[in-house]
């Protein structure tokens, strides 16, 4: 890393430092963090909401570059946004709660039909090296009913190819694969200038993103953020096949990585399925000239092996 920049665990550090500073009792409702960490490992996978409400604005890497990571529902063919502020026609499920906490940001909704909490989860345990060394996050949404009635819902998630890329215009290329019981999106420039180059304003342009779900439970697709957004909301469903029009600027239609969970019908009990957003340096740091191995990769690990490790 060329930066040095607080990573969640150490925010959460520093806070503990300071309750220990100053005992004072403090309500976990008056906590009003000015940017909420999402998807949080270092400064290159730094996703945040800036915004009061997670459906306000647009997720935001730390230097307030995009970096959209999607959600929508549909509760009975009627479809709202959990996360991001597009497509702006389709209304937001209203907001009801937020918690922070050291390792989970935990988000919940209400539209009075059934009650939704998604979960954005990073194991920053600083006494499990293996854990904390692991390159992701975790989002969970939990469904269930509000007014005692079933309900029919899906959920949708994407995350944009603006993860891979340090200027919007550069050249992408996504595809898709599997490990094990999960299948992964992966976004990756096609330069791939492995530690080419540093800054402040700065985001990673090599190596590769990846979003992984359990193949039983997802369906999956690859193409314009806004038409796949759309599709979902109008239609309920992802497109048949993947969008080919790569390699593309990650700016030109936005392609993204999107995934699709039929819950089936809900009552009281809570449905869940869950997403991992992992990145993948392929080189971590440059020391004394030699390329270094990120730590997960000592021993010669995949990315596979990652997903699969990080699901189980």
């Amino acid at each position: 890393m060329h930066r040095c920049s607080l990573t969640w665990s150490g925010v959460a550090h520093l806070c503990m430092l300071l309750a220990l500073l100053n005992p004072l009792p403090v309500s976990a409702a008056a906590l009003r963090p000015p940017a909420v960490p999402l998807v949080t490992f270092n400064p290159y996978l730094s996703i945040w909401s800036e915004a009061d409400r997670l459906t306000d604005d647009v997720t935001r890497h730390w230097t307030h570059r995009e970096h959209p990571l999607v959600s929508l529902i549909r509760v009975d063919g009627q479809a709202y946004r959990l996360m991001g502020s597009e497509p702006k026609d389709v209304p937001a499920m209203p907001q009801a709660g937020l918690e922070v906490t050291p390792t989970r940001s935990i988000y919940s909704f209400d539209d009075g039909k059934v009650q939704v909490t998604l979960t954005f989860m990073t194991p920053a345990l600083p006494h499990d090296l293996e854990a904390l060394a692991l390159p992701l996050s975790y989002l969970i949404w939990a469904v269930r009913s509000a007014d005692g009635r079933t309900h029919t819902v899906s959920i949708y998630n994407s995350t944009s190819s603006l993860l891979a890329v340090n200027q919007p215009d550069e050249m992408v290329n996504l595809g898709q694969g599997t490990a094990g019981q999960l299948t992964f999106l992966r976004a990756g420039t096609e330069e791939q200038a492995v530690l080419g180059s540093s800054g402040d304003d700065h985001r990673i342009n090599w190596g590769y993103s990846y979003v992984a779900a359990p193949t039983a439970h997802a369906k999956t697709a690859i193409g314009g953020s806004r038409q796949l957004a759309v599709g979902f909301a109008e239609r309920g469903e992802l497109p048949a096949h993947n969008d080919t029009r790569l390699p593309r600027p990650a700016n030109n239609g936005e392609p993204a990585m999107a995934f699709n969970f039929d819950l089936g019908t809900v009552s009281a009990k809570p449905v869940t399925c869950q997403v991992i957003v992992a990145y993948d340096e392929v080189y971590a740091i440059k020391y004394f000239g030699k390329k270094l191995r990120p730590y997960w990769r000592r021993k010669g690990a995949t990315p596979e092996e990652m997903l699969q490790q990080a699901a189980h």
